[in-house]
């Protein structure tokens, strides 16, 4: 099966801030997060708009 990425409005502007949010979470002195369970939620939000730009193809 072909998958293809299609970007949607909704989608690229979820990833910009999601993606924005988790590098401001990340502590780069300690390699560590600020808050691990707010990270995940917000991984796991990115990783769904990811995975509704992907879409198989009809073939």
């Amino acid at each position: 099966m072909k998958f293809k990425i299609v970007p949607n409005f909704f989608s690229v502007v979820m990833i910009l801030i999601l993606g924005g949010a988790l590098i401001r979470q990340f502590d780069f002195e300690n390699l560590t997060f600020e808050q691990p369970a707010l990270t995940i939620v917000y991984f796991i939000a990115f990783v769904l708009s990811i995975g509704f730009m992907i879409k198989r193809s009809k073939y």
